[in-house]
């Protein structure tokens, strides 16, 4: 589908520019809340202004999305169909928007607190308890492809925190007999490669999420069952992914810096060759996901990579009332959205 094409159908359906619009801005709420994630450490240790890093983070947010949506785009299939909005126009697409609306709502307080939610479960969440409403039952969850959320779940906390562990132990091993002031300016530079890398699987991960989201929004306008495509061409799509790393980059200069304290600097205090190490981590923990098409909340992947660091040396070294604050979010995200998206979407049922 062209951008002209695209924009044709925005402009002759309201309800559809109404949930492109939504879409949009949980994208920018995913730029200061979830991108922000990508280059904590490299700020927090000073390899990188915040700045410069942010400009980074939106470069390879995009290389992220394109790259790995040329070779494996099974995460943005897997949000196209892991729940069913019928196949009445009007009513899939005011849930849809409703859905989206939610997420707004949750990720917005949420940022107020400074505290990162997972805009990926968010948007699962929020999809789920809209189309729960529309139906009336649990019949509109594709089973087959929610249960991927939970392989998510397990892989980021069991994944991610034991490949920071080795990671970080790894690197310790290495240079255990070097001289520390010489090891600077390598740690610095290969902790620029290490965020530059989780920006790009923040991009390969969320920006493919938002794509699908995109894409179901032009099935249901039509009344089409998006459970029967096979496959998206992205050749095609590059003008959308474009747009999605742009606003996220847009939502990362706006109100980024809250969420790079809490995750580099309250969670646990880092030198530069333990960033590394835990960007290294996480980068791996999405990848692996990434090819199997298992959407993952890049927040789980990089906060327990660098829990898993900070284990190294103790387990004291972690402040467990940050990461207690960020657990107890990640567990009413679920309800929590699920529910504000099933009530929006009573509530845009009886409006619109």
């Amino acid at each position: 589908m062209s951008f002209l094409e695209f924009w044709s159908q925005v402009t002759a359906n309201p309800l559809l520019a109404l949930a492109v619009v939504l879409t949009m801005g949980v994208i920018l709420v995913n730029g200061w809340t979830d991108a922000p994630n990508a280059i904590a450490t490299c700020v927090v240790t000073r390899c990188m202004s915040a700045r410069a890093a942010i400009f980074m983070a939106a470069v390879f947010n995009f290389l992220g999305v394109f790259i790995m949506s040329l070779v494996n785009a099974s995460v943005a299939e897997t949000i196209t169909k892991m729940v069913d909005f019928g196949t009445d126009p009007k009513e899939a697409i005011v849930a849809l928007s409703a859905a989206l609306f939610a997420i707004v709502v949750w990720a917005t307080v949420a940022w107020v607190f400074g505290i990162p939610t997972s805009e990926s479960h968010a948007l699962i969440a929020g999809l789920t308890g809209s189309a729960i409403a529309l139906h009336g039952n649990f019949g509109a969850v594709n089973g087959d492809e929610w249960v991927k959320v939970f392989y998510g779940l397990v892989i980021s906390v069991v994944v991610g925190f034991g490949l920071g562990w080795i990671s970080c132990k790894f690197v310790e091993l290495v240079f255990a007999k070097a001289d520390r002031r010489k090891t600077e300016g390598f740690f610095k530079g290969a902790q620029i490669v290490g965020a530059a890398s989780m920006a790009f699987m923040h991009g390969a991960q969320d920006g493919q999420k938002f794509m699908g989201v995109i894409i179901l929004s032009t099935y249901l306008i039509k009344g089409q069952d998006p459970s029967g495509m096979s496959g998206i061409d992205t050749g095609s799509l590059i003008w959308l992914m474009l747009i999605c790393s742009v606003i996220m980059g847009l939502g990362t200069m706006f109100g980024g810096k809250k969420i790079i304290k809490s995750v580099g600097m309250d969670m646990v205090k880092l030198e530069k060759y333990q960033g590394f190490a835990a960007d290294i981590a996480g980068s791996i923990t999405l990848f692996l996901s990434s090819n199997f098409g298992i959407p993952m909340s890049t927040t789980h992947a990089k906060t327990t990579a660098i829990m898993g660091v900070g284990a190294v040396r103790r387990l004291s070294a972690i402040n467990m009332g940050v990461v207690k604050e960020m657990g107890l979010t990640w567990i009413l995200t679920f309800p929590g959205c699920g529910l504000i998206g099933f009530i929006m979407t009573k509530l845009f049922m009886w409006i619109f």
